[in-house]
């Protein structure tokens, strides 16, 4: 089976404080987790939320649907990985994380996210200005 392609990957640790008693990710911190991936994105696409801030556009979270399907453990590496398309002024991202070594898929989400400039809602198009060499169908 072809592995899936990605526009980003990211690869993390989990750290010992984000874990719970049982030992495992706690469920708040795979959107941690997903939220440090979009940021970095962003960075590599060359427009860091500090530079996007500073020029008055700020992506704004609409929506996220997730689903937990394997837990992660206390220092297990693990690869999260971001698609994106673009449905009218919304900014679609498919995000997986998958656990290391073995590439077993842990966490899967849809988030959307939304653009204003300035304090009002736009099409967003200086985003995707920025990320149109990652934007799919």
């Amino acid at each position: 089976m072809k592995e899936k392609e990605y526009a980003f990957k990211l690869k993390m640790r989990v750290r010992d404080y984000e874990v719970d008693c049982q030992g495992i990710v706690n469920n708040a911190n795979y959107l941690h987790y997903m939220e440090h991936t979009r940021h970095e994105f962003c960075r590599h696409a060359g427009f860091s939320f500090a530079e996007m801030h500073m020029r008055g556009v700020d992506p704004v979270l609409r929506s996220v649907t997730i689903e937990y399907l394997q837990p992660l453990g206390l220092g297990q590496e693990f690869l999260s990985c971001i698609n994106l398309h673009r449905d009218g002024a919304r900014f679609i991202f498919q995000q997986d994380i998958y656990a290391l070594p073995d590439k077993r898929l842990a966490t899967t989400a849809i988030v959307t996210v939304v653009c204003t400039e300035n304090g009002r809602l736009t099409r967003g198009d200086i985003l995707a200005q920025a990320f149109a060499g990652h934007i799919g169908q």
